[in-house]
């Protein structure tokens, strides 16, 4: 074990008091138990983060940077005898450039609070995952992470400008530009997007933002007698050409799950919800003709904000309402969107096949299904049954063109399966890049492939 006393100086804080850090040692993700660390750095600056990284590599400590602990999938979950570089206390929006429409962030910024401090100057920060609320910008950058309305804006991807990065060894980067474009080298911007962690520490985020709109866009919510139904209706709106400011899907034991933790009025006849919003009101209307074609029971057509904040808090609620329900396995897949009927249909038979209970809900409209597998809360372990049915989901996403993961990341979970959507060769490139950014393996080992 690694001399503490030599352990540096920093203006944050080190916790090593195992009561403590033990509630660091797990994320969102049920079915993955974390470790005890040897210690838990509460980052107050990038040159914490640095001193830390640099007395891990020099004494061979494992490193896992954690943010706000939202993830689903085990990849801020502690290893034995690491040391957890936290960067929640790194909260500060450093600066807002209305001329040129970025931002820049610590790492630690909650995603809310950023889009909150940027509409003060008429913008907005698109990129809103279901956590919003409570997920860090650091952790939403390791995970590539989407949100509600990715249909139409994209993902975190494409709002980053660049990055302040802390590597292994602690030396300090800078990858990026505040321009529009610029290609000088590689870009390691985006190349960090989504590694997890696994490749350097992000601690400051500069981002791209856009001005709010003008006039705020009309909700449609529809019931549909069965899910398949509803994403059929997914699949006819994007034919149409019309690109959704949101298209999310709830399946009937989503609404039930929800409706259990805080009740909303879930009507009998409704095994499937629809929610989608138009830019404009030609838009809308173009997707609630679609919904009545494909056989809603009621389309709703609002322009009222505060309407459209109360269906959309149903859908937000859905992941507490899966963890009110017991423990889960949470999933992430995606489909090309003409596939989701498909999708949602082979959902329906693993579910049956196994007596499993999977709820879903989507992100539809860009085909980001989460079906999340519940088991009873006192089995400490993961049923075979659970791990049977997942097998069959991601080979079923696989299937029809699609992938493991659309922005909860592999992590730990999904390690398993990486070999059936990635190929040999690939994998050794992602090795040999992890080698070059790590080359001793310390830094989040084991997690994202």
């Amino acid at each position: 074990m690694p001399d503490m006393q030599t352990f540096p100086r920093i203006t944050g804080a080190v916790l090593t008091d195992p009561e403590i850090t033990a509630g660091y040692s797990v994320d969102r993700c049920s079915p993955v138990r974390g470790a005890q660390p040897l210690a838990v750095v509460l980052a107050a600056t990038t040159e914490d983060v640095a001193a830390v990284a640099s007395w891990c590599y020099a004494n061979d400590v494992v490193m896992v940077p954690r943010g706000a602990g939202t993830g689903l999938a085990g990849g801020a979950s502690a290893l034995t005898g690491c040391v957890i570089i936290s960067l929640e206390k790194m909260n500060a929006v450093l600066e807002i450039s209305a001329a040129d429409q970025y931002a820049r962030a610590e790492a630690g910024v909650l995603n809310a609070d950023l889009d909150e401090a940027v509409r003060e100057h008429g913008l907005m920060y698109p990129p809103d995952p279901s956590s919003y609320e409570i997920c860090t910008i650091g952790g939403n950058v390791a995970t590539n992470a989407g949100g509600l309305r990715c249909v139409k804006y994209g993902v975190t991807r494409e709002y980053l400008l660049g990055l302040t990065v802390v590597l292994p060894d602690g030396r300090i980067i800078r990858t990026g530009r505040r321009t529009v474009k610029g290609v000088t080298g590689y870009d390691l911007t985006q190349l960090l997007c989504g590694s997890e962690g696994t490749l350097g520490i992000v601690t400051e985020v500069t981002v791209k933002l856009r001005p709010v709109p003008p006039v705020p866009p009309t909700t449609v919510a529809s019931s549909f007698p069965d899910v398949v139904s509803a994403a059929t209706a997914v699949a006819a709106v994007v034919g149409t050409g019309v690109v959704p400011a949101m298209m999310e899907l709830m399946d009937r034991r989503t609404l039930e799950c929800v409706n259990d933790m805080r009740p909303f009025g879930l009507e009998d006849e409704t095994t499937a919800m629809l929610i989608g919003q138009g830019s404009t009101p030609e838009d809308a209307a173009v997707i609630a003709r679609e919904f009545e074609a494909a056989g809603a029971h009621y389309v709703v057509v609002s322009d009222d904000p505060a309407e459209a904040d109360e269906l959309l808090a149903v859908r937000r609620a859905a992941f507490h309402a899966y963890e009110y329900a017991g423990n889960m396995f949470s999933e992430d897949v995606g489909v090309p969107r003409s596939q989701l009927p498909a999708m949602f249909a082979r959902l329906e038979e693993i579910s049956a096949k196994y007596g499993v209970d999977i709820p879903t809900c989507a992100h539809a409209g860009d085909g980001n299904l989460h079906p999340t597998l519940i088991y009873p809360r006192d089995q400490l372990e993961v049923p075979q049954a659970i791990w049977d049915a997942a097998d069959e989901v991601f080979q079923a996403a696989l299937d029809l063109g699609g992938t493991l993961t659309g922005e909860h990341g592999v992590g730990v979970l999904k390690a398993r399966w990486v070999g059936d959507e990635l190929s040999e060769d690939v994998l050794g490139l992602h090795r040999a890049i992890k080698a070059a950014w790590d080359p001793k393996n310390l830094l989040n080992p084991g997690r994202a492939f």
